[in-house]
């Protein structure tokens, strides 16, 4: 983690329904570039919108979000930026069910002028990080819940983003699978100095972070910093 933020969010504001929904009421946050954070709060509160707004993948209504040195207010068409910056991880985890593992890492990189040997290298590496290299031809319909989850962060990884998206990325895990994605995720966010923001729900995943931050009624209700990260 260093003294620069890959994150500047002032006042933004997002309402849905003509106004009736305040999802988000005057958010302010920066984030440092490397720093793992977590957003916790409870069902409706504006997390999941906030990193909907962080990844480009919704735009506010309000206020300024500046994301690894793009506007992203400014800019309509976000999709280069999302494909370069981002690497997003679902609770459900999205995969293509007629596609292999390995098929599905390299689903990001089609958009691409990178050729084909080079995709497929390049998804085996990542493979190999999150010790799949022995399901690369499984279809995701064969594999555990984890392993699932595994191979999504492995396609979130493919571009070499500068921040990964997870919202809440252990939600559909039990209790032991939970740990060792999460312990991969941090892994990860360590090895490669990526900028980690994770939704959670779950307060003892929430506290692996560096940083907390408690979201209710779409505002920032308390920011702390984790002793146990």
């Amino acid at each position: 983690m260093n003294n620069e933020n890959i994150i500047e969010i002032k006042d933004l504001k997002k309402t849905y329904e003509n106004g009736v929904i305040k999802a988000l009421d005057g958010i302010n946050l920066e984030i440092k570039k490397g720093e793992s954070i977590s957003i916790i709060g409870p069902s409706g509160s504006g997390k999941s919108t906030l990193l909907n707004m962080i990844g480009a993948l919704d735009k506010a209504d309000e206020g300024h979000i500046t994301v690894a040195g793009m506007d992203l207010m400014q800019k309509e068409d976000l999709s280069k930026f999302r494909l370069n910056e981002i690497g997003f991880v679902f609770q459900l985890h999205n995969l293509i069910p007629n596609l292999t593992v390995l098929e599905n890492v390299q689903t990001p990189l089609i958009e691409t002028d990178i050729p084909d040997k080079k995709m497929e290298e390049r998804a085996l590496e990542i493979l190999k990080s999150v010790n799949l290299t022995d399901k690369i031809n499984q279809k995701p319909t064969k594999l555990s819940g984890g392993e699932r989850q595994r191979v999504a962060i492995a396609r979130a990884l493919v571009n070499h983003p500068s921040i990964i998206l997870a919202d809440e990325p252990t939600g559909a895990l039990d209790s032991k699978t939970s740990d060792i994605i999460l312990e991969l995720l941090l892994d990860i966010h360590k090895k490669e100095n990526v900028t980690l923001i994770m939704v959670t729900h779950e307060h003892n995943v929430a506290a692996r972070a560096h940083r907390s931050i408690y979201v209710l009624d779409g505002k920032i209700k308390e920011e702390k910093i984790n002793s146990a990260s």
